[in-house]
């Protein structure tokens, strides 16, 4: 679902510093993802417990 988010967003320490990175951006029951190079088009949500079961995947692999 693709929906403004007004919480500060924070990018990945291990982007560079061009804009072709996401950054993420947390409340107590969600985290909204965008794209730094069409911020406009809003961002999509996930609810926690999914955000860290697919963080904690990623770090697996």
């Amino acid at each position: 679902m693709s929906e403004t988010y007004s919480h500060p967003y924070r990018k990945s320490s291990y982007s560079g510093t061009g804009n072709n990175c996401v950054e993420v951006a947390d409340t107590d029951q969600d985290s909204a993802m965008r794209d730094t190079q069409n911020r406009d088009a809003g961002a999509l949500s996930f609810p926690r417990p999914e955000w860290s079961a697919l963080l904690s995947t990623v770090r697996q692999k």
